[in-house]
């Protein structure tokens, strides 16, 4: 029997070993996307307890509590943080099969040097010793990124984002971590939505461009986006419940947005229309500026309106949306190639069974300008476990180019998340060691260090066009 979580944890064959230790564990990391507080950055914020760290927003935790049967009041609710830890404990300790098992007791280990397994029965000694080390200055918000290694992040962003403390960190020249903006434009897209025509009066405030148009929106973003490349933004994201391909012309587009600033609620064709026309556009202006496209999808969210009134969003409540959305991916993304205006684009689906389909898709927009230039990104929310992974790597590896793979993001709101990294990095050696071992692949240590060292760090420093050396 293996001993928990030992040093060869997810590493079946000596070749794994080989890899993982001698190139994908001492690789740095470059967290191209995730959803850290910037102004916690600046401000180093430290940490008062665990519970602050672990269970302030993470929502992954959240399910798991409420399908354990926990109340609320000890989740989200105004439960004093040592009792909402005791119940995260309980709970923890009856999470076989669950990534949270091992992302926990991986940040337990590498952040605390707890070797033991939290439990109701662990749960004061782990409290005790965990604030103990919060206290110490190094474990401060930028202490922690520092001793994981990590060199550069994106953060996300809306267009109306002052970027005030991305400022700040760039003027502090005693933390050398890079803090890039990441442009998130869905508030601008959503017309569906109650809010929308507040969230246009913030846009034309803050842009000094009054939105009465469709052409007045695009001039708008073209304004935040030409601030944003001052500050160093080169990654877009888009949170898509459908990818829709509903094209129409100027005049349409017009008429759809003038009935939604006058008031009217629009039909889902409608809506579809003008998110079709807001994302062909931007994916031109993101060409032109030479930015990254990412497009995450298939996910239904809010699905609990009872819970929602509640808390509001992201609190737990989504789920797949099974939809397999390849012909409308596939000519959107030829509307753009058409003209020439694809630009660099990663491709997340929230549901696995579209794994096969991206993989395919991926194939027809490739061209010299960039090493896969389309790409599928990496296992994403309820697929970042092992078999999640592991399929969709393997399916990138069966019908693209696994190679050119710019490899894992946190994702995350948690300052302890990077230990993602190391799973991921040693799920990625396993897999490769396997088909190694199995005579899949030859032995040629060369090629397969340039390949791991390439997913774990080299090739998003590459795709992304960042200021950083490679490894």
């Amino acid at each position: 029997m293996k001993k928990f979580l030992d040093n060869e944890f997810l590493l079946t064959t000596g070749t794994a070993s080989k890899l993982f230790h001698t190139y994908a564990e001492k690789a740095p990391i470059l967290d191209y996307h995730c959803h850290i507080n910037p102004k916690e950055i600046a401000e180093d914020r430290q940490f008062d307890n665990i519970t602050q760290v672990w269970l302030g927003g993470d929502h992954y935790k959240w399910r798991f509590m409420r399908s354990c049967g926990v109340e609320e009041y000890y989740i989200t609710g105004d439960a004093p943080d040592k009792e909402k830890f005791f119940k995260w404990a309980e709970c923890l300790g009856k999470a076989i099969g669950n990534p949270l098992y091992h992302w926990s007791h991986l940040e337990l280990r590498r952040y605390f040097g707890y070797e033991g397994a939290l439990s109701k029965k662990t749960a004061e000694e782990v409290w005790n010793l965990c604030n103990e080390k919060l206290a110490k200055p190094e474990m401060s918000v930028r202490g922690l990124i520092k001793q994981s290694g990590v060199t550069l992040i994106c953060t996300t962003d809306d267009p109306v984002d002052s970027l005030e403390w991305h400022k700040k960190i760039a003027e502090d020249k005693s933390f050398d971590v890079q803090v890039k903006p990441a442009w998130r434009p869905d508030k601008a897209m959503n017309i569906e939505k109650p809010d929308y025509q507040d969230y246009l009066a913030k846009l034309s405030q803050v842009s000094g461009i009054q939105v009465n148009s469709f052409a007045d929106l695009k001039k708008a973003l073209e304004n935040r986006m030409d601030f944003f490349t001052s500050m160093g933004c080169s990654v877009s994201d888009h949170a898509l419940e459908y990818v829709m391909y509903y094209p129409a012309e100027d005049a349409e587009i017009e008429r759809i947005f003038a009935k939604r600033l006058g008031g009217e609620a629009v039909t889902r064709k409608e809506e579809l229309t003008f998110k079709t026309a807001f994302m062909l556009y931007v994916g031109r202006q993101y060409k032109k500026r030479d930015w990254a496209m990412q497009l995450h999808y298939g996910c239904k969210r809010d699905n609990n309106r009872l819970m929602f009134d509640k808390l509001g969003p992201d609190t737990g409540y989504d789920c797949i949306n099974n939809y397999a959305p390849s012909a409308e991916m596939a000519d959107f993304l030829n509307a753009l190639i058409s003209t020439d205006e694809l630009p660099r684009t990663i491709l997340y689906s929230l549901n696995p069974n579209d794994n096969e389909a991206i993989g395919t898709i991926l194939g027809c927009f490739q061209d010299s300008t960039a090493c896969a230039k389309i790409q599928q990104g990496s296992g994403w929310w309820f697929n970042d476990h092992k078999v999640g992974m592991q399929n969709q790597m393997i399916s990138l590896a069966n019908l693209g180019n696994l190679s050119g793979f710019v490899g894992m993001l946190t994702d995350s709101r948690s300052f302890l998340s990077y230990t993602r990294h190391e799973y991921f990095r040693r799920i990625l050696c396993d897999l490769i060691g396997t088909w190694v071992e199995n005579g899949e692949f030859p032995y040629d240590e060369e090629i397969l260090s340039d390949i791991v060292k390439g997913i774990c760090y080299n090739n998003a420093v590459k795709y992304f066009g960042f200021d950083l050396k490679t490894v």
